[in-house]
């Protein structure tokens, strides 16, 4: 679904991503780990339009992306979860994920599979985004991605600031949808044990480059913890 070659991008006279390429294939979570600073979320952002690439290409379903401005690439069918989780604090739950429907047609209901992916969120549809816990709004902003029913995930670091046991249930949440084998997911993640758990296949950064990729169910023999450590 997903295709990466060779793309560059840079900050000012950095030179952030050096000819990364990688794929996502509906079914699989793919992992990108790395230490901070690599260009993980620089990736994402890529691939969403949210910063433009320099050379290279992303194409999805076969078809280029790379010019498309990132409304354009939400309605072929890419979602985003960004670090930080970005909710509107004052806007209700209920129109938080009313704003993942914005290019959908007018009075578009919110579907109900969202509740039962994140039960809390049913509970709290009137409660304010930033009265959540971290916990609720990363659900929260799990959830608002997947409202229009993307086909392709893309999570920055959803563990980020955590409890464990929103952990397992995000940890959950994202096997299932892979499960399905209509979504591809790229999960960006800093917490090892969550990605190994997760991950078909795997690439590591450093310094913008990849330094190594392989299959999820290889990393421990191929020593991803040792390269990722802090």
């Amino acid at each position: 679904m997903l295709s990466v070659k060779n793309i560059n991008q840079y900050y000012g006279g950095s030179h952030i991503l050096r000819d990364v390429s990688l794929s996502a294939t509906p079914g699989k979570v793919s992992v990108i780990l790395g230490r901070n600073g690599v260009g993980k979320t620089t990736l994402l952002k890529s691939l969403m339009g949210l910063v433009p690439i320099k050379s290279g290409s992303i194409e999805l379903d076969g078809k280029a992306i790379q010019s498309a401005t990132p409304y354009e690439r939400a309605r072929a069918g890419i979602g985003f979860v960004p670090q930080g989780r970005e909710i509107f604090a004052r806007l209700t739950v209920e129109e938080n994920l009313a704003m993942g429907l914005a290019y959908k047609k007018a009075g578009t209901p919110i579907p109900a599979e969202l509740f039962e992916l994140f039960p809390v969120l049913k509970q709290m549809l009137q409660r304010r985004g930033g009265d959540l816990s971290g916990g609720q709004q990363q659900q929260l902003a799990i959830a608002r991605a997947l409202a229009a029913g993307p086909r392709l995930l893309l999570l920055d670091e959803p563990t980020e600031g955590i409890q464990p046991s929103i952990i397992k249930d995000i940890g959950r949440v994202i096997r299932m949808l892979a499960d399905r084998g209509d979504m591809a997911i790229v999960l960006v993640e800093q917490y090892y044990d969550f990605a190994r758990d997760l991950a078909d296949d795997y690439v590591v950064m450093e310094r913008g480059s990849v330094l190594a990729r392989g299959l999820g169910p290889n990393m421990e023999i191929d020593g991803v913890r040792e390269l990722v450590a802090i």
